[in-house]
């Protein structure tokens, strides 16, 4: 029996999951600052934009195009608020900020592929961006931050479905915030200040597009239940958060975090190496079923003909 066959084809599967991070985000940080800040309005609406794009695209699919399209837009928006990041000083830097926006909260997508994954990582880097924006005097950034934080906290404990719409909206508002906390900046902080917040997605679709497989796989496959592979995102998204409050701080250069943050990641991507290969083309069934009933395996893998919002764009 195919692999896809182990699992209900089902043609729409409510993602509350996404509704409820983007309600206990928006609503709480929309109460405590009102609308006073047009920077952080801009983030809570182009992101509430997104999860709905997400939304959409879990009840029928979407273009790539489309959605880069509205991805983009909404990240134009943003950018024309004053979210910017100031490597120039000039023209470019709105364009690059768009870019960087997108491909950045598109990455996060990937770590919506194993149960419970996303909110941990979105927990920890929440709560210490946030602390890292009360050093930097940004209580507005911190409030936000805060919100998010309490709303993927929330949703540790429930296996609730997932889709688009939640990864999408994280994506956007983390990037969007650390992008806030470098701005006018120097260089060195500006690219620490960037990385060091998304180093774990980046790293996990890194590893995915050089042909390896996502570092979860990776973790999978060489044996680890999902509560530790949780457990082990969710310690280096300690780690590179606590990089960003050292770096805030003024205790360690800007540079030097993160290529210490860079490093730790990629040498444990690569000594995560799995016990048994698995030849291309022809997956384990029985292995495959387990990881795909413990919420380890991404819902591409589960059936190729759907596309619900759970990978990149």
């Amino acid at each position: 029996m195919r692999v896809a066959e182990a699992v209900p084809f089902t043609r729409f599967d409510p993602r509350w999951g996404g509704i409820a991070i983007t309600l206990g985000t928006a609503i709480p940080s929309a109460a405590v600052l009102g609308f006073a800040d047009l920077r952080i309005t801009a983030i809570i609406l182009a992101a509430t934009a997104v999860a709905a794009l997400g939304l959409i695209g879990d009840m029928t699919p979407l273009p790539v195009l489309a959605r880069l399209t509205v991805q983009s837009v909404a990240a134009g928006g943003v950018v024309l608020c004053g979210v910017q990041i100031t490597l120039t000083g000039q023209w470019p830097d709105g364009p690059v900020t768009v870019m960087w926006i997108v491909g950045v909260a598109n990455c996060f997508s990937l770590l919506n592929s194993t149960d419970r994954l996303l909110p941990a990582v979105t927990t920890i880097t929440a709560v210490f961006l946030a602390g890292t924006a009360l050093i930097l005097e940004e209580p507005a950034i911190a409030v936000l931050l805060a919100a998010m934080a309490c709303a993927s906290l929330g949703l540790l404990g429930v296996r609730t479905p997932m889709g688009g719409s939640r990864s999408l909206f994280i994506g956007f508002v983390l990037t969007c915030s650390a992008v806030l906390l470098i701005a006018g900046r120097g260089q060195d902080t500006i690219a620490a200040g960037l990385v060091l917040p998304a180093l774990v997605a980046i790293a996990d679709t890194g590893f995915a597009f050089a042909g390896t497989g996502q570092i979860t796989d990776r973790l999978h496959r060489g044996g680890l239940a999902p509560q530790v592979v949780v457990g082990t995102y969710g310690a280096a998204a300690a780690a590179t958060g606590l990089l960003c409050l050292i770096v805030a701080m003024g205790l360690l250069a800007p540079l030097t975090a993160a290529a210490a943050g860079t490093a730790l990641v990629a040498v444990g991507a690569f000594l995560c190496r799995p016990r048994r290969a698995v030849p291309a083309g022809r997956p384990a069934t029985e292995q495959m079923s387990r990881l795909i009933y413990a919420g380890a395996v991404p819902q591409q893998a589960r059936d190729p003909r759907r596309w619900d919002g759970e990978g990149l764009c």
